[in-house]
């Protein structure tokens, strides 16, 4: 076990931000709670997810407005997704780059249809790095002050391995349901 937490200190860190280029809510809040029982720091991995998740975002809607081409591809299937991001940013305008950090299935979608709009990259990349920190704050710091519980939770996950299954598939097909009712034709 010992052997475990001592790798999670060497690579944890690279991990967090490879996986938070991608979102990283699970891994923030594994690392803010590793911080909890002293295993990693918590700034460094705050910090760490913040870059991780800006640069992400940032990534996503430079590919998509100047490398459309090598987008288009993957993009023809979530045209429904797509869709929804785009009723959602003209409802709620730039409130959306805010909640889309807090909503699962909306992380990658809205980078990409903001990008397929004419709306301004610099203004994006600002708007973006603050939603990125709120979310980052919000996230790691709840995580750590939580941690006691979280961690709780998870030695009952691990003596009870039949309920994780349950709940990815109770909240994967949460998820699932609600983006095929948003993006349902009518």
């Amino acid at each position: 076990m010992e052997d475990t937490f001592s790798n999670l200190a060497t690579y944890g860190y690279i991990g967090l931000f490879i996986y938070s280029l991608g979102g990283g809510f699970i891994g923030l809040v594994a690392a803010s709670v590793l911080s909890f029982m002293g295993k990693m720091d918590l700034t460094l991995s705050i910090s760490i997810a913040f870059l991780g998740n800006a640069l992400g975002d940032v990534l996503l809607f430079w590919l998509t407005r100047y490398q459309k081409s090598m987008m288009v591809e993957g993009l023809r299937k979530h045209r429904r997704k797509l869709a929804l991001a785009h009723i959602l940013i003209k409802k709620h305008g730039d409130w959306v780059i805010f909640i889309q950090k807090f909503i699962y299935g909306l992380k990658t979608v809205v980078p990409i249809a903001i990008a397929l709009t004419k709306y301004d990259f610099k203004k994006f990349a600002v708007l973006n790095v603050f939603a990125a920190a709120v979310w980052a704050l919000a996230f790691g710091l709840s995580s750590y002050y939580f941690g006691a519980v979280l961690s709780k939770f998870a030695v009952f996950i691990g003596d009870n391995k039949w309920i994780a299954p349950v709940i990815l598939i109770v909240i994967g097909g949460s998820v699932w349901l609600y983006l095929e009712k948003a993006t349902k034709k009518k």
